[in-house]
């Protein structure tokens, strides 16, 4: 399961919902995004 954001209202969108369409189910906005996590290194010393 992909999950998605929306750039205009910020909601969460599974990738099942989007179907055939590239929009979102909420607002309607075409501009989606895959949110990522900053990776965090720790140096030793």
């Amino acid at each position: 399961m992909v999950l998605y954001k929306c750039f205009y209202c910020l909601r969460e969108i599974d990738d099942s919902q989007l179907k055939r369409r590239v929009r979102c189910p909420y607002c309607g906005n075409k501009i989606l995004y895959k949110p990522r996590q900053m990776k965090v290194v720790v140096k030793a010393r």
